[in-house]
């Protein structure tokens, strides 16, 4: 998903976070029921994501860097999980996207003092909008919304100091999700949305790429790759950071 909260001016590098989520980033089910009936996805997934990015919590605070490879992030992992969905009733559709890690890791700073950075980042987004069905095996959802970020950050010195900073804004979003089914059990997804606009953060984007194959009638398996990242600055704090990295997952459809 981009870089990764700006707390200290600490480049946070963390590179692979796995999380267990839970995704309804839809697999576009097929117009075989009553236009005026709701449908629904759900998709459990494992998330492989790296954490790259700055944190600069307050005005003339030290800055950090955190590296970590795919194990150092399994053994520093706090917490992380990520869950999605979709509803829709004919061409309307409802889209919400929930995203939530947290990772704690020491880091060195100048003239050989350590320090321990911790970020916990949670996200929501929430979309609306309408599909157009421009071919029997491909259809298209533009989408608007807005996203939540909700970034907590702290850096400890041990024996001198620690510093936090929590932050919570809100962006508005738009988005474009476009499915093609090009074999009989075989289809794509690509889901795109920017934002910020300087009205929460700078700017704001995601990206999500999906090959599914469905497996039973309401049952599919997807494997692809999800990026997600955010640019924030406010009164001398920095808040940067992206995550990205290929997932897994099953989408049952009902």
């Amino acid at each position: 998903m981009k870089k990764l909260p700006h707390l200290f001016g600490l480049t946070l590098k963390s590179t692979v976070l796995c999380g267990t989520a839970l995704a309804l980033h839809g697999l576009a089910t097929a117009q075989t029921a009553s236009p005026a009936a709701w449908r629904f996805q759900l998709t459990p997934y494992v998330w492989m994501t790296g954490l790259d990015g700055r944190i600069k919590p307050l005005r003339g605070a030290p800055a950090a860097h955190v590296e970590q490879s795919f194990s150092d992030i399994l053994e520093n992992l706090d917490a992380a999980f990520f869950v999605s969905g979709t509803a829709r009733q004919g061409r309307w559709v409802l889209h919400g996207d929930a995203s939530h890690a947290s990772a704690s890791r020491s880091a060195a700073l100048p003239l050989g003092i350590s320090a321990r950075a911790k970020v916990r980042q949670t996200s929501v987004t929430l979309t609306g909008g309408y599909n157009w069905q421009w071919a029997k095996q491909s259809s298209v959802d533009f989408l608007a919304g807005a996203r939540l970020w909700d970034i907590d950050a702290s850096v400890t010195l041990p024996g001198i100091a620690t510093v936090q900073s929590s932050t919570s804004f809100v962006d508005p979003v738009v988005a474009v999700r476009w499915r093609y089914d090009f074999a009989p059990q075989w289809s794509s997804l690509v889901y795109v949305d920017t934002g910020g606009w300087g009205v929460g953060s700078d700017a704001t984007w995601q990206m999500l790429g999906t090959l599914n194959y469905q497996w039973r009638e309401n049952i599919h398996f997807s494997l692809g790759y999800r990026h997600l990242q955010v640019n924030y600055r406010n009164h001398g704090k920095q808040l940067d950071f992206s995550q990205g990295g290929p997932l897994v997952g099953a989408t049952f459809q009902f």
